[in-house]
């Protein structure tokens, strides 16, 4: 990735995300057994654990991570295909994305505000709509380019942070990723604790539809062409 193009307002707004992937899947390993919606990694390992009978105690789910990781893929083949044609500008290009997010969060939380969560289909449910919406959001940071703002992984970042030499902004950036993601997961976990079961989705929701408004502003303005 190159350093040196103009990304704009683009790291900001994927740090919001990336707080957002905190609660989302603070939500989902908590609520609907050991499952991510956003890394796949740890999915595939849970899917491994539970089909040769040690998930332990928690009770992984083999079929649930296996749903996460085929909705997650979905979402991600939906994702890479949009604006291939139209090349749109790309805060324009996030706000199409996470407008999709805004639907499917606010399916999941109406979903776990007014059903139980506890029930397998339910569960499922729960699971392949948000899986999906991550999936979408995965696809579209990668086209967006912006070097160590994946959204939702930070082995790579953390990996970096040690490794490499790098100018102060870059640090930076790196550190900020990895502490809007601790940040989102204990505010989803804070949530999970001291309001309801579905508070962590509506948070996603609302902090989604502010980043979906905040992208295409910015996009209009006529210093966007800076980072188109």
């Amino acid at each position: 990735m190159n350093e040196t193009r103009d990304h704009g307002p683009l790291p900001v707004l994927l740090l919001s995300l990336t707080v957002m992937t905190g609660l989302v899947d603070a939500f989902s390993y908590l609520v609907l057994g050991h499952v991510f919606v956003a890394n796949m990694t740890g999915n595939v390992l849970f899917a491994g654990f539970a089909l040769t009978g040690t998930g332990g105690i928690g009770g992984i789910s083999w079929p649930a991570t296996l749903l996460a990781v085929a909705a997650f893929a979905i979402g991600a083949a939906f994702g890479g295909r949009w604006g291939l044609t139209r090349k749109p500008h790309r805060g324009r290009l996030l706000a199409e994305a996470v407008i999709a997010q805004v639907v499917l969060m606010t399916a999941a939380a109406f979903v776990a505000t007014v059903a139980a969560v506890g029930d397998t289909p339910v569960r499922l449910a729960l699971i392949a709509l948000l899986a999906v919406a991550m999936g979408i959001q995965n696809a579209i940071v990668r086209r967006l380019a912006v070097p160590d703002l994946t959204t939702t992984v930070l082995t790579l970042t953390v990996t970096g942070l040690f490794a490499d030499t790098m100018a102060p902004e870059v640090r930076l950036r790196r550190i900020a990723g990895v502490v809007a993601m601790f940040a989102g997961a204990a505010g989803g976990g804070a949530l999970l604790r001291w309001a309801t079961v579905s508070a962590p989705l509506w948070a996603a929701a609302a902090l989604l539809m502010a980043l979906a408004s905040s992208s295409l502003v910015l996009a209009r303005r006529t210093s966007a062409t800076t980072w188109r």
